[in-house]
Order: structure tokens, then sequence, then C-alpha cells
């Protein structure tokens, strides 16, 4: 029986409702209505929910306050898509309603579950039933319900999760989305994979494997080396831009034959890359710039990693100075100018459109990489800039940049931007000398209702949908999110989206093709829409994202 939650008995329940959800991510990520290779659901919030795995695994925390609270503020940071946001949600009132506590007993916890539901809420701005939050509300409640006669926080828990599969049996009939699809919620399936994680480890049941992680390796007996046989101690690894591209690298790789061992050089017409054992590091790299720029460095050494190793520990490296530089340290840009813009896209092509419209930075990522709260921000704090308008680009990414709003000293705007070309437009409608941020966000978010946006993807399942027989496989059009066609030939589906757009009077029609999609198929794609609105102006970009054969804006 456990009637006190502790800091250290939360962190392990945290840890095991990680390996919950990413033992069975995909098949929340299946749970998707539209049967595009989209579905990000379970993705999200794992990784959400991962990121407070990183942080926790840092600490040792000495009271359930802390434990929360590092929890809850690691959610935030990590938020990926509008499911991780609201996990983060959750979590950040339930640490509300524990700040303080040392250890909490059943009631005290059951109250604070209801706290999540409570911050969940307010901050959404439209609640729609029938979701995750109606999950999260029943299930709450049944707990402080439960936990007014029962002091087992076992039990208690065991009452919420159970409520809440009866609730979410129920998000089917309460989403008429998803009664089409016959499909429960999947944010509300994630969220109680994540209950029914901290509730095994209560049971003391053991955690399940990760489906995506490596078979354990045979592990080396260091005991039978030692220092004494490292002769040279620097694992040293650089690249150098060259000054010119027929550069002769014979005598630089003689010199480093001279001072070490292990050498190995692979090169290109413009820069090469070293990787040698030397006791003088810095003489290789002195000796490197008589031949270019040198661009990056990593020098560890072998012999304290050794040390490491054979005494139990995790060996020292240069990754894991990088890895808390990216975590920890992105630097606050000091304001040069009044505004800044930051776009979340994929694709280069995509990316170099919104630069040359005074975009400053881009964030990569997208509909099947939705960024983190934490790298959003990051792109946030790079700008120099007061007030820093971002541009989403998805309606699933629109939730996480909001955060950043309470988590940076800049002003940051978020323009509701749900697709590409929404963006695009919203950029092109800048006014770069506008006296006040109100002026520009108004002029950005007035401009969105008249794009429409079009794309085509492909099905990666069979489903049978608001009246399609979708097959694997087959081409998909969308058009403002809604299935618009399917069928066996893209060809086809391009035609009737070029109907489509002459139906709606466009002057404007871009076309941004994506990665796999050949220079003259998509010159082609622009002809048939080109003939079919032959008093519109037609633009085909290459747009380089995944995913999606074809992006189209239609103004």
């Amino acid at each position: 029986m456990n009637d006190q939650i502790t800091g250290a008995l939360f962190k392990r329940m945290i840890l095991h409702a990680a390996a919950s959800i990413t033992a069975q991510k995909q098949a929340i990520n299946d749970l998707n209505v539209f049967p595009v290779p989209d579905g990000d659901t379970g993705t999200n919030m794992s990784m959400t929910i991962a990121a407070a795995v990183t942080e926790l695994r840092k600490s040792d925390p000495t009271s359930l306050d802390q434990a929360v609270s590092i929890t809850a503020s690691a959610l935030l940071r990590g938020a990926r898509g509008n499911s991780g946001v609201i996990l983060s949600l959750l979590f950040r009132g339930l640490s509300k309603g524990l700040k303080g506590l040392e250890t909490a007993d059943a009631a005290t916890f059951a109250a604070a579950m209801q706290e999540g539901v409570s911050s969940a809420y307010k901050a959404v701005m439209k609640p729609a039933e029938g979701t995750v939050l109606t999950v999260s509300r029943l299930a709450a409640k049944r707990a402080a319900d439960c936990a007014e006669t029962e002091t087992d926080l076992e039990k208690v828990l065991d009452a919420a999760v159970r409520e809440g599969y009866d609730a979410l049996a129920q998000t089917i009939e309460m989403n008429p989305v998803l009664k089409k699809a016959g499909v429960v919620d999947a944010g509300g399936k994630g969220y109680l994979l994540i209950l029914e994680g901290m509730l095994a480890e209560l049971r003391g049941e053991p955690m399940p494997e990760s489906p995506e992680e490596e078979p354990q390796k045979a592990k080396a007996d260091f005991d039978v080396f030692s220092t004494d046989e490292i002769t040279f101690a620097f694992d040293t690894v650089f690249i150098v831009r060259k000054n010119a591209p027929d550069v002769n690298l014979d005598p630089f790789r003689a010199y480093l034959n001279s001072i070490g061992d292990s050498l190995v050089i692979g090169e290109d017409d413009e820069a090469f890359k070293v990787h040698v054992h030397t006791n003088i590091p810095g003489s290789a790299l002195t000796e490197a710039q008589k031949y270019g720029t040198l661009e990056l460095a990593k020098i560890e050494n072998m012999r304290t990693q050794y040390e490491d190793v054979a005494a139990g520990k995790k060996a020292q490296s240069v990754d894991d100075l990088e890895m808390e530089e990216e975590t920890d340290g992105h630097v606050v840009a000091a304001p040069e100018k009044k505004y800044g813009f930051l776009s979340v896209c994929a694709g280069d092509g995509l990316a170099a459109v919104f630069q040359d419209l005074g975009v400053d930075s881009v964030v990569s990522g997208g509909q099947t990489m939705n960024p983190s709260t934490e790298s959003i921000l990051a792109g946030v704090d790079q700008i120099p800039a007061e007030t820093v308008f971002v541009l989403p680009n998805n309606g699933n990414i629109i939730m996480a940049a909001q955060q950043c709003a309470a988590l940076t000293e800049k002003n940051v705007v978020v323009i509701p931007t749900k697709t590409v070309p929404q963006g695009i437009t919203a950029m092109m409608n800048v006014d770069f000398e506008a006296p006040d941020a109100q002026s520009i966000a108004e002029a950005m978010t007035d401009c969105l209702s008249g794009v429409t946006t079009a794309q085509i993807t492909y099905a990666a399942r069979d489903s049978d949908f608001d009246g399609f027989d979708i097959k694997e496989g087959d081409y998909l059009a969308l058009e403002e999110g809604k299935l618009f066609g399917t069928d066996g030939s893209l060809y086809v589906l391009l035609e009737k989206l070029a109907a489509d757009a002459a139906s709606r009077n466009a002057s404007f029609i871009s076309l941004y093709s994506g990665e796999d999609v050949k220079e003259e198929d998509a010159q082609q794609a622009g002809k048939l829409f080109q003939t079919a609105c032959p008093d519109a102006e037609v633009m085909v970009l290459s747009g380089g994202q995944p995913v999606y054969y074809y992006i189209i804006s239609m103004e």
C-alpha cells in the first residue's frame, strides 16, 4: 500500500510513464483521423515527456515539490504539438497543486490532478469535448471522488485510469470527426498510457521496453587494459575549409603520421576532415591552417575516458558538452532593431522563400516533426529584436509557439498561420516601417483568410473516410485541411485542384514542389494550372518539403 508520494517515487513514476507511452507511440499515431503519413500525436507526447525524463535523470529530488517542478518545467520547454502542450499544461497545474510539499497523500494528489485539468482548460481558447481534455477531466474527478474514502494511492489512480478509459470510449460519440473515422481520441489515449505507467510503478511492475531500443551489446572487460597501452592520448577530429580546391594534402598526411596514429582524412573539393590520435593536438591544428581555414574541432582525452569507464562511470565526451549547450546555454541576443521574424517550415526551398521575404531565422519542422517549445524559443532568443513575430505555419505548432512568450524577455507575437502559404502571405503583408507591433500583427493576420491551401500527399494505410474509399499508397489531396479527393494518379488530382482554383477565380497561384518531385514534373503541373486559370499569375518553386508532393497556394 502506498499512502504517500515522495519526490523519489514521483521521479520513478514519470520514468515509467515515459517508457509506457514510448512503447506504444506508433499505436497512438495510427489513431490519426486522416490516413496521411503525418500521424504524430504519439511521437509528440512521447518526446514531450522524454524531455522531463532527461531532466529528472540529472537530479535526485528530495521533495515532491522539486520532482514535480522539474517535470513541469521540462515538459513546458519540450512540448511538441498541441497534444504535447496540453500534456505540459496538465502537469503545470499538478505542480501548482503540489507546490511546497515534501510528500502528498491520495486526496492531495487527486486535488492536484484537478488543478492540472483546470490549467489546461483555461489555456485552450476553445476547449473541445471528446478530446484529451475530456478524458483528463473525468479521470481527475473520479480520483478525487475515490480519495474521499480511500487512502491507497494505487487504488485512487486505478480508479482514475478506469474512468479515463470509459471516457475515452465515449470520445467516438462526442466528436463527429472521430465518429466518422471510428477511432478514439489519440491524445486521450496517450494521456491514459502515461497514467497507466505511473500506476504500474506504484504496483512495482517492470518498465516496458521501447521497440526502438537497440539490443544490449556485450560489454568489454576494461580491466585487461591499462592507460600505459594508450600511446597517443588525444582523439582529435577537425574540419578545415580548403584554401584551394586542388590543395595537395600529402605533406600534411605525412606530418600527421609522424606525430600520431589511427589517421583518416576524408575530403571533397571544398573541405577535408581529419581523425588522428596524437599527444600534441594543438600542433596538428596549427599545421592544418596552412591548407585552409579551421572550421570545427573536437579533442578528447582517451586516457581519462578509459579511467572513467574502468571505474564504472560514463566517459566524459565533447558530445555531452554540446548537448548541455543546446539545451541550457542558448544565448539571448541583445535587441538591435524593433522587429524580427521567425518561421517554422521544412525544406530548403521554403526556408529560402521566407528568408527572401525578410524572415530572420527559420526553425526546421512541420507536419511530421513538430519542433518543441524549446527549439522555437532558441530561435526567438537568437534574433536581435525587441519584438519577434513567430509564424508556426501549422495548426499543431501554434500552441507550442505561444508558450514561448512566458519564457523570454522578448515580446513574442504568434501569428496563427496554419499553413506555409498563409505564412508566406503574412510576410508579404508586413510593413517593416510600421509604428507599432500591433499594426504589423493585424496586417499579417487579416490577410490569412484570403489564402486557400491545398496539399497532395499519399495514404499511409487503407481507410474509408467521409465517403472516400482510400487504399494504401493512393495519392490524397487536402484542401484547407479537409480531404478533397483521392486517386491512383497524381495528375488527376492536380487537374481537379486546377479546376477548383479556376472556380475560385484565383489570381495568384503558387506551387511548391516537394523533395521527391522532379523539376520537369513540377513545371508540367504549373502549366496545368496556367491552362485552367489563364488570367492568373502562376509560380512554380522548389520547396523541398517532405511528405507533401505539392503545397499549393491559391489567392
